[in-house]
This record gives C-alpha cells, sequence and structure tokens, in this order.
C-alpha cells in the first residue's frame, strides 16, 4: 500500500494538476484516447492526501479548477478565431460541470465508505454531461469523455449498445480502478484494472472484426448513390459575396454530380435567399435549382441549408419570436429539400442551435447585447421541435445541419422516425484550418456507430465526405478543396439498442448518484449517533 504524505508539495501538486490537463486533451488534439484511461489518476491522488478539512476542500478545488480549465483552454481555444468570448464561455460552463462533480466526490470521499465516493464520482460526471447535453440553452457537450474516442472507433463499436456516455463510463471507471490500485499495490486490482482496459475493447475489436455491410441484421440490399458538394467559400465572406456568383459556383457543381445520385447534399446555409415558408416553392433561387436538376438529374433531390421566416401575424407564435411592428415572427437556420418539380418540399428546422451564435438564454436577450454576429440573421433564431427524414425514391434520409452531429439522441429522433441514411449539411469553417471542422467530422463516426447508419456529410469547406457504419471514413475533402464526391451508401431499418433508448446511462446515473447522496447523509447521521463504526 502507498500512502501519499499529507504534506505533499505545492510543486508536486502542480505537476500532478497540469499532468491530469495534458492528459486529459490527449483525445481532442490528436494523440489518441489511451492517456484519457489514466487522465483524471493525478487528480485523484492529490484529493486522497488533503483532509476533510474545509481548508483541505478549497485547496483541492483549486488544483481541480485549474485542470479543468486548462483542459478546456487546450482543447476549444480555436473558437477564438470566430469569437473571443466563445472559448471563455464555453471553459466556463464545461468546467462547472466537471468541478462540480469531482468536488462532490472529494467531499463525500472524507464522509463514507470509500466504494460508495468512487461510484458517486462515475455517477456524478456521467450525469453531469447528460444534463450538459440536455441543457436547453446553454449545451457545448464538446468534452464529454466519450467523445474522445472519435479518432479510435476500433475502440467503441459497443457505442451502438451504449452511445457516447458508455465511453465515459468506461475511462471514469478504469481511472477509478487505477488509483485504488496505486493507493493498495495488490496485484488482484491490478488485475481488475487490466480487465477492465481490455476487455471492452477486444469486445469492440471482434464487432468490428466481424462487420459487414452485408450482415441482414445491420443493411437491407438497398444502396443509395448520394453526392456531396464542398463550394470552398470563405466564411466570412459568404453573407457580404454576390448571391448571384454563388448560386453559379453551386449549380456549376450541381451539375458535376452523376445521373446516377439520388441524392445531392450542399452546405448549411448555402441559399442566399431568406425564404418565406408557406411559398417556399416559389421562391425564384429555389425554382432555379429545381430548373437546374430537371435539367441535368431529374431524379435526384437536393438537399441544402437556407434560412427561412416564419410570419405568425399579430399573436407571438413561440417562445423565440421576433417583432417587428406588429407582427412576429421566426427565423430558421433550416435545410430543405428540392426535386426538379419543387413541390411539397420538405423543410427540416434545426433543433440543436449554437450558443451564443443562434440561440441565447432568455435573460439575456434582451437588446441582442451578446449576440455574436457571424454573417447572416444574429440573435436568437427559431428552435425545431421534430427531426423527421426526407422522403425521396422510398429512400429516408436524415437532413441533420452541423451542430446537430454533436448529439447522439438527438440524431437518433430521425432514425427512430424512419431515416434509413444520415445527411449532415455544415458549415463550419468559422474557425479556419484548426481543430473545430476536423472534429465536427470525426464525431460524426460515433454517430455511425451509435445508429449504424452510413452518414454523408457537405460542408462549406473542409470536410465533407461519407463515413461507413463502423466508423471508418469511406472518402472525404478536406480543407481549402472544392469540388463533389459521389458514393454508394447502405440504408439500413434496423434500430439499434441506444437508437430505441437514447442516453439511458445519463438518466440511470441521475438515479444512483441521487440515491448515492442520500445513503451518504443517512451513513453520516448513523456515524454522529454511534450507529456505524
Amino acid at each position: 500500500m502507498i500512502h501519499f504524505d499529507r504534506h505533499m508539495s505545492t510543486k508536486l501538486r502542480l505537476t500532478l494538476s497540469l499532468v491530469s490537463a495534458l492528459l486529459l486533451t490527449s483525445g481532442w488534439v490528436g494523440a489518441g484516447a489511451l492517456p484519457l484511461f489514466v487522465a483524471l489518476v493525478p487528480l485523484l491522488l492529490i484529493s486522497a492526501q488533503y483532509s476533510a478539512s474545509w481548508r483541505d476542500a478549497l485547496r483541492m478545488m483549486g488544483w481541480a479548477l485549474l485542470t479543468f480549465v486548462v483542459w478546456n483552454v487546450a482543447t476549444v481555444w480555436w473558437i477564438w478565431n470566430a469569437t473571443p468570448i466563445g472559448p471563455i464561455a464555453a471553459t466556463v460552463f464545461s468546467t462547472w460541470w466537471s468541478l462540480a462533480a469531482f468536488m462532490l466526490y472529494h467531499i463525500i470521499s472524507k464522509h463514507a465508505p470509500k466504494g460508495l465516493a468512487y461510484i458517486f464520482f462515475i455517477v456524478a460526471w456521467i450525469s453531469g454531461e447528460y444534463l450538459y447535453i440536455e441543457a436547453p440553452a446553454l449545451s457545448f457537450p464538446w468534452l464529454v469523455l466519450g467523445n474522445g474516442f472519435s479518432n479510435d472507433t476500433w475502440a467503441v463499436q459497443w457505442y451502438e449498445w451504449t452511445g457516447v456516455l458508455g465511453g465515459s463510463l468506461w475511462v471514469l471507471t478504469v481511472n477509478v480502478l487505477a488509483v485504488q490500485s496505486l493507493l493498495t499495490m495488490r496485484k488482484r486490482a491490478w488485475v481488475v484494472t487490466t480487465l477492465a482496459l481490455v476487455a471492452p475493447m477486444a469486445a469492440s475489436l471482434v464487432l468490428y472484426e466481424l462487420y459487414s455491410p452485408e450482415r441482414e441484421k445491420y443493411t437491407s440490399k438497398n444502396k443509395v448513390c448520394i453526392s456531396v458538394v464542398q463550394p470552398n467559400v470563405d466564411c466570412y465572406e459568404k453573407f457580404n459575396t454576390d448571391a448571384a456568383w454563388q448560386q453559379e459556383n453551386l449549380i456549376s457543381l450541381l451539375h458535376e454530380t452523376p445521373d446516377s445520385a439520388q441524392f445531392v447534399l450542399m452546405p448549411e446555409t448555402s441559399l442566399s435567399a431568406m425564404l418565406h415558408e408557406g411559398h417556399i416553392a416559389s421562391e425564384p433561387v429555389v425554382r432555379r435549382f429545381a430548373d437546374a436538376l430537371a435539367a441535368h438529374n431529374s431524379d435526384a433531390m437536393l438537399i441544402t441549408g437556407c434560412e427561412t421566416v416564419r410570419i405568425y401575424g399579430t399573436e407571438r407564435g413561440s417562445e423565440t419570436a421576433r417583432r417587428s411592428g406588429g407582427t412576429y415572427y421566426d427565423i430558421y437556420n433550416a435545410s430543405i429539400g428540392i426535386d426538379s418539380a419543387a413541390h411539397a418540399l420538405p423543410v427540416h428546422h434545426k433543433g440543436k442551435l449554437v450558443v451564443g451564435v443562434e440561440t441565447i438564454p432568455a435573460w439575456l436577450r434582451e437588446g441582442g447585447i451578446f449576440a455574436i454576429d457571424l454573417g447572416g440573421t444574429v440573435g436568437q433564431l427559431g428552435i425545431g421541435k421534430t427531426a423527421r427524414p426526407f422522403a425521396h425514391n422510398d429512400i429516408r434520409i436524415a437532413p441533420a445541419i452541423c451542430y446537430e452531429g454533436l448529439y447522439g439522441n438527438f440524431l437518433g429522433e430521425f432514425v427512430r422516425n424512419g431515416a434509413e441514411v444520415i445527411g449532415v449539411v455544415s458549415n463550419d469553417g468559422w474557425w479556419g484550418d484548426t481543430p473545430g471542422y476536423r472534429y465536427l467530422f470525426s464525431f460524426c463516426r460515433l454517430r455511425a456507430i451509435e445508429h449504424r447508419r452510413d452518414i454523408a456529410r457537405s460542408a462549406n469547406t473542409g470536410i465533407s465526405g461519407f463515413i461507413n457504419m463502423r466508423g471508418d471514413d469511406i472518402s472525404k475533402m478536406g480543407w481549402n478543396e472544392r469540388g463533389v464526391q459521389t458514393t454508394d451508401l447502405r440504408t439500413n431499418h434496423h434500430l439499434t439498442f441506444y437508437t430505441r433508448h437514447g442516453d439511458y446511462l445519463g438518466r440511470i446515473s441521475l438515479y444512483i448518484a441521487l440515491l448515492c447522496l442520500l445513503y451518504c447523509v443517512a451513513y453520516n447521521a448513523k456515524k454522529r449517533f454511534y450507529l456505524v463504526d
């Protein structure tokens, strides 16, 4: 057993805190996910050598805060390229959830059995991630621990059962077992820790190697030919560039798609005009693209991003409605499906909005002071309430928009509503050639595994491409490339366990965390009256 000096030097604590932060960044900076399995061990060791006093709790909070702030800054700094307030806000809110879980664990570990404290740490952390995912206006779940495997999909093929929170559970469990092994130095503890690390990897490798797109469980025999377009227009010039030129640029790329394409995907907000809902089909820009389809590929559906406006009149039609004069209206970031006939056009309203750019908490909306202008419509947008696929030629495809690809359960709603393949349209060049756009693409690999759906992704510039059901890249276009890529994707009707049940691990963790807190209160009450040792 290792005994830690209660007077561990400040220099050693600083080193351990920074080591934790460095290891936590690994899954988001291209270093792979394996360091995550020991990333919290240094911080847990600091906690182990502190006493139960409130002064030591404050000292522990300082070291934990340092770790989580450095982790956040090192992984989301690139948001600065779009807006300086972005990485600051993201760091504040993301750090809060991690810090709350860790400090509650630290306090409980001094007043309850060690096993209970460890269980609480795991479920409290996952509960925090779940609440952050579900937060209606302040959600940015970039640093959910399970997302760290987006470039190591071979290790998490079982996400079809657990979703990304299963990865968080795995990482946290191994960290807890590892620190306990260090504290006790028992052979049996090391064996258990090794099994907890290796067994899920082995199971995933078996699933990965056994995967076959021809398996009846996963796919039908149908294939769908999809083209993705990458126009490579600078995001900051896009909304100030001549609309006619942008349309010509997109239509020229549309002409490069093969006749066999059944769907053509163009990026988020590709159509420069604001489209009025109720008569979208008669909008000149829509008619122009419909005519281009009719002339070049009359059998395809074009799925493209745009902005739409819904007029309510004198009655406030929604919580997010704006007002001009006496008229209420909502502006939506949307995707629409255009066929050569341009009739009965399906519309999807973006349901997961980017904080600060597309959505602002109600108490900060007045005056638009906190709205971040990245071009296009500024301030609170309308929020989509449903996630329904577009149907064309008996194939149903999810028309997801950019940020929605971060949310496994939300994307699962498309699949539960019948989507056989997933499409994502995005405009993620705001941050330049940084990790931002690369990880927006790689997170889609996790969505492919969770729902066992092939994914087609069209971005304004880098990365557009295709991902198969086990999270492998089929093909892609990188940064600063203009062009079209086409491939055949498999359709799938099967619903995975995760698709059917969503983030159930988060819900279960909330219940267990509450039970742990109640048990801790009861345990300390009994201890106070000498009913337990």
